[in-house]
C-alpha cells in the first residue's frame, strides 16, 4: 500500500503557495497542477495538494498532525527549513539530528502561514539495537 497524495486547507491560497513554492523546492517538489481554488505539487505528478479554505481558522498547535516528507541529505533538510522561513513560515524545530524509534534521522520542522506543521527528514542510519 502507497498513500497517493496528501491535501492541506490553506486561508489564502496566494500566501500559501509563495511559502510551499519555496519550502518544496529544495525536495525537488513543483507546481504541477492549479486550479480554481487548489494547487498541486509534486516530481511527477501531484503528491500535495493546497486548496483555498478562506474561512477555516487556523491550525491549532496542539492538533499533533504534521506532514513529514523525505530529503535526500542534511543539506536539502536545511534548504528546506531555509527556504519555509522566507517564504513566510515559522520554525517550529531547527534543522538537527534527533533519534527516532530506530534510526537517527536528520530534521526540521516548519509551520506553514495556517498553522499545518511540515517536517523534512533525512535518514542517517540505524541506532544500536539497545537504544531503539
Amino acid at each position: 500500500m502507497a498513500i497517493d497524495h496528501v491535501s492541506l486547507g490553506v486561508r489564502d491560497l496566494a500566501t500559501a503557495a509563495g511559502f510551499y513554492d519555496a519550502a518544496l523546492r529544495p525536495l525537488g517538489y513543483a507546481r504541477l497542477v492549479e486550479r480554481a481554488g487548489s494547487i498541486g505539487y509534486g516530481r511527477r505528478f501531484p503528491e500535495l495538494w493546497i486548496h483555498a479554505r478562506p474561512g477555516m481558522a487556523a491550525v491549532a498547535t496542539d492538533t499533533g498532525c504534521h506532514l513529514a516528507l523525505r530529503a535526500a541529505s542534511p543539506e536539502v533538510v536545511s534548504a528546506f527549513h531555509a527556504g519555509a522561513l522566507k517564504g513566510g513560515g515559522s520554525d517550529d524545530g531547527a534543522p538537527g539530528e534527533r533519534a527516532y524509534s530506530r534510526v537517527r534521522v536528520f530534521a526540521a520542522f516548519v509551520r506553514d502561514p495556517d498553522g499545518n506543521r511540515l517536517e523534512a527528514m533525512t535518514i542517517l542510519g540505524e541506532l544500536p539495537a539497545a537504544q531503539s
